[in-house]
């Protein structure tokens, strides 16, 4: 077993999985995701700081407020309408639906209820104002080399 422990510059490969406060499994990733520790890549509430020394096969469970993870919950990007006025290609719950505002931005809402005959699509993250727990499981930690370090578009920039 390596003796390896994360620090800015290692390369570091974790699986983990997010539940609610109730234990219901929100997201799983058993193939791991790797990044390089200190680099660009934005992790989770703080748990680049969580893991910061930890090594190969040891595991973590922290908690993360909604603000620290996927925001608050904005009722602002809730919007509920009579279901005929909805295509019928989104009447039904989970349909992804792109919605453009005044300046061109797109932003992608999820039909979140259906009752009688109203519809409501919602912009929130699906996580968004939850608490959740993030259980995580450290796979592999070794130096970065230079393809770590490159960006996935194969872009090269020098800070």
């Amino acid at each position: 077993m390596s003796s390896e422990v994360i620090k800015p510059g290692k390369f570091v490969s974790l699986t983990y999985h997010i539940t609610d406060m109730d234990g219901n499994v929100l997201e799983q990733n058993d193939i791991p995701v790797s990044y390089v520790h200190g680099g660009d890549t934005e992790l989770i509430g703080s748990m680049d700081k969580v893991i910061a020394g930890k090594g190969v096969g040891d595991e973590v469970e922290m908690e993360v407020q909604p603000e620290d993870g996927f925001g608050a919950h904005d009722p602002e990007l809730t919007f509920t309408d009579d279901i005929e006025n909805v295509p019928p290609q989104f009447r039904q719950l989970g349909a992804e639906v792109q919605m453009q505002n005044q300046e061109g931005e797109t932003k992608t809402f999820y039909v979140s209820k259906i009752e009688g005959d109203k519809l409501t699509v919602d912009g929130n993250h699906p996580l968004a104002g939850k608490t959740l727990k993030v259980m995580i499981k450290i796979v592999e930690v070794r130096d970065a080399t230079i393809d770590d370090m490159a960006p996935a578009d194969g872009s090269c920039s020098i800070n």
